[in-house]
């Protein structure tokens, strides 16, 4: 359910209660997206023909530990760099991967390795048997919900007239999101989604993955004006 473009709208949301501080907020929406990441994980495990590729998902990007990992990170990172900002943005990353999980574990059906490396899987809906057309949905949804995240980055570049040389690029890749979501719902409910169609549909997705993350970082001064 909480498909990785509304993570990073959540991220953009939490303005409203972040204190105003360089890098911090951009920290948040990066710190939403990051935790899906582990899909290029799985993707590699199932590469490789690791046995139970999914089972790296959800764990070591979705850790608490991962939490407090990062934010003492990036505090001696702005030591050695003399720089604030840095602490600003491994609070503001820790932060949003905090908010991703709160997220995850309200709205989507799986559940969250809480404590990684301790296997201990935290899961508010294992009473919940999710139906082979929701899952579909929920998956093609991601490419929906990357299309609005995309709107969304270039209009308040528009607002905030800033990272003009991204906006047309911003509307584009949002375009693209809602053909692919078109079309895969259509090919999942009539062919299926399984085989190659559903490797062709992983590979997309990662891929609008990494673009969401290199066009968050693009469009930093948008972001940061907020």
């Amino acid at each position: 359910m909480p498909q990785n473009g509304i993570h990073a709208m959540v991220g953009i949301a939490s303005r409203k209660w972040m204190p105003k501080r360089e890098w911090l907020l951009l920290g948040v929406v990066l710190g939403n997206i990051f935790p899906d990441l582990d899909n290029l994980v799985v993707a590699y495990a199932t590469l490789a023909n690791l046995p139970n590729p999914e089972h790296f998902h959800r764990t070591f990007t979705h850790s608490i530990f991962t939490v407090l990992a990062v934010v003492v990170l990036f505090f001696l990172v702005s030591l050695l760099a003399r720089n604030e900002k840095w602490k600003n943005f491994g609070v503001g990353f820790g932060a949003g991967i905090l908010m991703h999980i709160l997220v995850d574990l309200i709205l989507w059906f799986n559940g969250v390795v809480l404590f990684w490396p301790i296997q201990y899987e935290l899961n508010l809906w294992g009473w919940f048997t999710e139906p082979a057309w929701l899952e579909m949905i929920l998956g093609t949804g991601e490419f929906l919900m990357f299309g609005f995240y995309f709107l969304l980055l270039g209009s308040l570049a528009r607002r905030s007239n800033t990272d003009l040389d991204r906006q047309r690029s911003s509307r584009i890749w949002a375009y693209i999101q809602f053909g692919l979501f078109l079309l895969f719902t259509a090919l999942f409910f009539t062919i299926g989604a399984q085989g190659l169609l559903y490797q062709v549909f992983g590979g997309l997705y990662l891929l609008s993955l990494i673009v969401a993350t290199v066009m968050t970082v693009q469009m930093r001064r948008t972001v940061e004006s907020l």
